[in-house]
């Protein structure tokens, strides 16, 4: 007999995962080598450690172990946010009259109100083991750059952000808080980096994309002595640190019966799908269980349900490795919408492998049906979401609209990313409906995707 479910399930703190898990080491086809960009070779560990952190370089390619242990250090760090939440969407349930149970786990009990301080801890971690000075990285709409900074204050290491300029601008105060924890915040493309200088000399008034702060990130960490560049998704190490959701979600399941029919996440690089669906994955993989995984992603920059699975890079500036994932380009840059942190032209390599494999479905959605979804979940739940999880509650609220219909008594479950609250400005251009839609056509995809490496 099922147990009485509260309305918020918390693991208790001896029930915190230990361990990170390799989904790879479940996968049948593993995700294909990255490559280096001008061998076209597998990247060995000593090469991807003049970019990161050796110990990260490791995981990296790692794809046997399904599981490592996290470092104490890291773990002390996590009790101070973790084990978070999964909640019941009681309110939401009642306000759709549907006969779906809905549950979420929520990543925004934090300072960087987002998931993303579960790997920037881990690799901020790994850079003052190696003894380094500091790191960069990218951010997009924030929140990743708000994790890396506050990670690295917690461990007196420098830190220097390149943000995004359409998300610099529309996001002032999560830029603030990057400068309040020590960062050095520059909009990007910016003329500090030869490689941004190019991009905006071929681009003049571009808004920026993932790809580009990218591209200056890695270029100033390999060129300054005691700096790495470190990522806040895409990456394979990055999902195995976001393991540590869906570890505790499908603890918090099993501890109360809770069988969830469909899994979904919203899907930018990554890193909060892989981490959220990583264990279920492995249970599905293993033939121990089944489960529906929906990835949502914006029509605005459409890398799974429009992209072409390829080798491309990572970056826009050319300097990364090559990686084959379902892609739109490398030098594609979406249109300015307000999920920043879902503006990249790329996914991560284990999620484009199970994609292809056809284990888990994309959608992609426009950015005003998902502010729809957003602040009917605000009204009844008390929460205001991020913009980048809207996405995954805008599918969620569609599947338990659907089992109105049909009276199917599913469950669904998704990952509430994080918060809204650094994103007024999207939601007051939402409500004074100066909003608007927009979705590349297939010519502007053609002409990104015509630029592709050749790889033999």
């Amino acid at each position: 007999m099922s147990k009485e479910i509260p309305y918020k399930i918390y693991l208790e703190e001896t029930e915190m995962p230990k361990q990170w898990y390799n989904v790879r080491a479940d996968m049948k086809n593993k995700p294909a080598p990255l490559l280096n960009p001008a061998t076209h070779q597998p990247m060995t560990i000593d090469e991807l450690s003049t970019v990161f952190c050796r110990e990260l370089a490791e995981q990296e390619l790692n794809t046997t172990d399904p599981y490592i242990d996290i470092p104490q250090e890291i773990l002390d760090f996590y009790k101070m946010y973790r084990p978070s939440p999964l909640v019941r969407a009681y309110c939401l349930e009642k306000a759709l009259g549907t006969p779906a149970k809905i549950y979420y786990k929520f990543e925004g009990n934090n300072t960087s109100g987002s998931h993303k301080l579960n790997s920037a801890i881990a690799q901020a971690y790994y850079a003052k083991k190696q003894g380094l000075k500091g790191v960069t990285t990218e951010t997009g709409a924030g929140q990743w750059g708000t994790a890396l900074s506050m990670a690295c204050a917690y461990l007196g290491l420098d830190c220097k952000v390149y943000m995004v300029k359409v998300s610099y601008e529309q996001k002032p105060f999560r830029r603030e808080v990057m400068r309040t924890y020590g960062a050095d915040v520059t909009p990007s493309p910016s003329n500090t980096t030869n490689i941004g200088r190019q991009i905006l000399e071929k681009f003049p008034g571009t808004t920026g994309s993932l790809g580009c702060a990218i591209s200056e990130a890695v270029e100033v960490a390999v060129g300054t002595e005691g700096y790495r560049y470190v990522l806040g998704s895409v990456l394979s190490q990055v999902l195995l640190h976001q393991s540590v959701i869906g570890l505790e979600a499908m603890a918090a399941c099993d501890k109360y019966d809770i069988k969830p029919d469909m899994i979904i996440g919203c899907a930018g690089g990554g890193s909060n799908l892989g981490g959220l669906i990583s264990p279920f994955m492995g249970r599905k993989l293993r033939g121990e269980a089944d489960y529906e995984f929906i990835a949502v992603e914006p029509a605005s920059c459409p890398s799974l349900t429009r992209g072409k699975y390829a080798y491309d890079f990572c970056d826009t500036g050319r300097v990364c490795p090559l990686a084959k994932m379902y892609t739109l380009g490398s030098g594609f840059i979406p249109s300015a919408n307000h999920a920043g942190g879902l503006r990249y032209h790329g996914m991560s390599s284990v999620v484009s492998q199970l994609y292809d494999d056809g284990l888990i479905t994309a959608r992609s959605v426009e950015q005003t049906s998902v502010f729809k979804a957003a602040e009917q979940f605000a009204r009844v739940e008390g929460i205001l979401p991020a913009p980048e999880s809207s996405h995954a509650i805008k599918v969620a609220i569609d599947e338990a609209l659907k089992c109105k219909e049909t009276g199917e008594e599913k469950t669904i479950l998704f990952g509430l990313t994080g918060t809204g609250y650094f994103d007024m400005v999207a939601y007051q251009k939402y409500n004074d409906g100066e909003m608007s839609d927009y979705i590349p056509t297939d010519e502007e995809i053609a002409k990104s995707l015509a630029q592709l490496p050749v790889v033999e």
